[in-house]
Parts: structure tokens; sequence; C-alpha cells
């Protein structure tokens, strides 16, 4: 369902599924970002392959948890943090990352190879930047990927917020 979707939207446009997301649940078409292909062909295909708006599966009622969840972050100076990511970044390259993305160029459409690590990579063996560029922001992307963590983090209540020594 997910290629044919992708098919139509290649060769008919965004607003041909527009149309038919429209038609079949418009709870979703006015909730979700149409305008985001991934959310609209997501909500498409949950409506096409369960014969159900999708509107109907995220407005169930959440099932109650068996335990409580419990959240732990480290507080590391953001100097030392970003020293650290720049590290692992370095480590992942030496332990075959670059093989690894050349590995899984054929499949770079997929959702799963759009992430940090690979997208920048891709670019690099599409030829739109050289390979120091394309190391540059993968640490640069995971930076900002570990910074966006932390302020999800601080908007939860109840975080233990532990310090580095505190891990020895």
């Amino acid at each position: 369902i997910r290629e044919e979707l992708n098919i139509r939207l290649e060769n008919e446009g965004i607003q041909s599924l527009q149309n038919q997301l429209e038609k079949l649940d418009s709870d979703s078409f006015n909730s979700i970002s149409t305008d985001n292909p991934r959310r609209l062909i997501r909500a498409l295909e949950v409506c096409l392959s369960s014969g159900k708006p999708y509107s109907y599966f995220k407005n169930q009622p959440k099932e109650k948890r068996l335990f409580e969840t419990e959240y732990a972050g480290i507080d590391w100076p953001r100097e030392t943090l970003y020293k650290r990511i720049n590290e692992r970044c370095e480590q992942m390259l030496t332990n075959g990352l670059l093989k690894e993305v050349e590995s899984l160029y054929d499949f770079k459409h997929l959702n799963a190879c759009q992430t940090v690590g690979y997208q920048e990579f891709f670019e690099y063996f599409d030829g739109n930047c050289s390979l120091d560029q394309a190391i540059e922001k993968f640490k640069q992307h995971t930076r900002n990927y570990a910074k966006r963590q932390i302020t999800w983090f601080k908007k939860l209540d109840g975080v233990k917020w532990l310090q580095p020594s505190e891990l020895e």
C-alpha cells in the first residue's frame, strides 16, 4: 500500500492523496499535517489496510500500565557532551559506518534509513558534498539530536538528573 501511495504521490502529487484522506477520514485530515507526505501516507496506509479511519486508532483510550515509568538523565556539561558525541561519531566511522551506509544505499528511500548518520553519507555518495563535509554534518546533526532529547526530557516531570560523577 505504501509503495502504491508513494507512486501516486510522484505521479499525481500531494493533492490527490489529501483528497483521498479527506474522504476517508475527515478527522485525521483536519488534525495532521497534510503537507507532510510521510504523515499523509501513513494515515492513508492505516485507513486502507484496516478499513477503519486513522483517527479511530488515535482516539482509542490508552491502556493503563501495570507499572510506573521512571526517567533518569545524565546532566553532562554541554562542552563535555559535545566532545563525547564527536568522539563517538569518529569511533563509529572507524568501526565501519561508511561501509554500512554504502551497503544500504539502494534502500536510502526507506524510513529506517532516514536517520542521523545515514542521511549525511547518502548525500556524500550522491556527490552533493565532500566526505569531510558529510562527517561534519553527521557530528552536527548528532549534537542537534542530543539537544532535542535534552529539551524533551527537561519538559518531563520527575526526571532524576544524575551528575556524571555519580556514575563512576
